[in-house]
């Protein structure tokens, strides 16, 4: 018999079919048969529900890699994606939603709504990108993605370590190459072998370090048995640039 206290206590249900799997970077993959409601803040791998809808709640963010549903997904909250792939996708009101890639036969936003992103695939981003690369270099450097400055301690004073050097907007394939190597080690199907090599590369691309990244990037990408299409492509456009840089007159 159920004490007055626990009744107060929700209940979670897990469907019968569901996988819920943690890859090595800490991030949750759930998959359901069903409609599948988000009502907590989180960030994810994979979100999918197979034959069903996806709602993310009011005051509820997500980040996510992949968020995939048979029929639709509702975003109440705040949304931030690389894909999402459903029939519908629908911004409800004072919903935000920053998605890069999207791939669905309706999409629906509220008034209030703001959706930011929403290529229809990558080889859109990577057009746009270069096209409007002249206006990139107007943008004013505070909107570089660069992190805080870090400090020091020196005789109890803090010192600042000045940021790396910005990049150049011109030089897009080392822009590309870090974006698909942080999606593909976020995607957690690589082993742990494949991804130490490529976690390097990536570090040294997040930190400008060049020179580092012109000498272990073939190697890293050689551990890689199975390579996908972005990997290949993040390899194309590093080899391109270091081949530019080595090419007479660079």
């Amino acid at each position: 018999m159920s004490t007055a206290g626990e009744a107060n206590f929700p209940t979670m249900i897990i469907p019968r079919g569901t996988e819920i799997r943690v890859n090595q970077n800490g991030q949750l993959s759930i998959k359901t048969p069903g409609n599948l409601v988000i009502q907590n803040s989180g960030t994810y791998s994979e979100i999918e529900s197979t034959n069903g809808s996806i709602r993310i709640e009011e005051n509820v963010t997500v980040e996510a890699v992949s968020i995939r549903a048979g029929q639709a997904c509702f975003i109440q909250g705040t949304l931030t994606a690389w894909k999402v792939h459903a029939k519908r996708i629908s911004l409800e009101d004072r919903a935000r939603a920053f998605i890069m890639l999207q791939e669905s036969e309706q999409l629906e936003l509220a008034r209030t709504a703001r959706l930011v992103g929403n290529f229809a695939n990558e080889k859109e981003l990577f057009f746009m990108m270069g096209k409007f690369s002249p206006q990139l270099k107007e943008l004013p450097g505070a909107v570089e993605m660069a992190p805080p400055p870090r400090t020091t301690l020196s005789e109890g004073h803090p010192t600042p370590i000045p940021p790396p050097p910005p990049l150049r907007v011109e030089d897009e394939h080392l822009r590309i190459a870090q974006m698909l190597l942080e999606r593909e080690i976020a995607r957690g199907e690589l082993t742990a072998s494949e991804t130490e090599p490529l976690r390097e590369v990536l570090y040294g691309l997040r930190e400008r370090n060049y020179t580092r990244v012109g000498i272990v990037y073939c190697d890293a990408f050689a551990e890689v048995n199975t390579k996908s299409d972005a990997l290949k492509q993040a390899f194309d456009h590093l080899d391109s640039y270091f081949k530019s840089q080595n090419s007479p007159g660079a």
